[in-house]
């Protein structure tokens, strides 16, 4: 058997991918082929699954309130994209343009807040937000809780909205800041030297040579935030109350509230493959489309 391995490189490479394979069948593959499974079925009397066939699951989700989450979803998971774009692109540029010596101790400083377990992250923001928290207290000694400083600061206070947005924007912005860390640090600075020699100004070349150069860094790092923030429910969870509720939040419900595992099982499945649908989409669009389903 071993030298048949030995003498045979096709079966080194499947020995190889065997154990990886096994793992994602197991635990990836076959899971999935479950909630598709139980998607379908019915919820029995006492919570239980009764495995038929019917379609109500996935026509529930076109009732108003479900079509309302789904957007929601759609709709802060864009946002939270949106802002760590533009919050963490500059900090990655920054990174990228430092001298080399101090690119480690601003890569420690994004990192770090992993040290940190993500629930206590989070109570410090409730702590933050709360009505009568430090923010308010801070706002409050500087006179700025009248006018548009108290608008701004019902509109971010916990419970609402804008804290969950802060809270999503404070957990992915390292998923946006690495990638595109990585792609600005490779540019060539010659590049821009050449671009300032033609006479282009610095803006300019940033349009014409830095920002096109780092599209792929940005795709990247869409991707890393977009798709765990459409299925997070810890941040809207313990910052959004009972106001805001996202899909994660409707699927974790229906799991371990309602008891109604066929209905969380299609509005996971819904949720999934909106998300691919929308990753196609926005990569397609930016030319790299047939990377992703590569």
């Amino acid at each position: 058997m071993l030298k048949a391995i030995r003498e045979r490189p096709s079966l080194q490479g499947l020995v190889l991918i065997s154990p990886t394979m096994f793992w994602l069948i197991v635990f990836l593959l076959i899971p999935l082929v479950l909630v598709v499974v139980i998607s379908f079925g019915m919820r029995g009397t006492y919570g239980n699954v009764e495995y038929t066939f019917t379609t109500d699951n996935y026509t529930r989700l076109l009732n108003a309130q479900y079509a309302g989450i789904l957007w929601d979803s759609t709709w802060i998971a864009f946002l939270t994209t949106v802002f760590c774009l533009l919050t963490g692109y500059p900090l990655a540029y920054f990174m990228a343009r430092v001298h080399p010596r101090h690119r480690s101790l601003l890569m420690f400083l994004v990192l770090v807040p992993f040290w940190t377990n993500f629930l206590i992250r989070i109570y410090a923001w409730l702590i933050i937000l709360r009505g009568e928290g430090v923010l308010s207290a801070v706002m409050t000694a500087l006179g700025l809780m009248q006018g548009v400083g108290l608008w701004l600061f019902e509109q971010i206070q916990l419970y609402t909205p804008g804290a969950v947005l802060i809270g999503m924007v404070y957990e992915f912005i390292p998923f946006m800041i690495l990638p595109l860390y990585s792609t600005l640090e490779k540019l060539d600075p010659a590049l821009l030297e050449a671009a300032a020699d033609l006479g282009a100004r610095p803006w300019r070349a940033f349009l014409r040579v830095t920002l096109p150069l780092s599209v792929p860094g940005i795709i990247a790092g869409s991707i890393l935030v977009f798709i765990p923030a459409m299925g997070m429910f810890v941040v809207p969870d313990l910052m959004g109350g009972a106001r805001t509720v996202l899909v994660g939040n409707l699927i974790r419900n229906q799991y371990l509230v309602a008891r109604d595992w066929p209905f969380g099982s299609a509005a996971s499945m819904v949720l999934m493959l909106l998300t691919l649908a929308l990753t196609l989409v926005y990569t397609r669009s930016s030319g790299f489309g047939e990377e992703l389903v590569v």
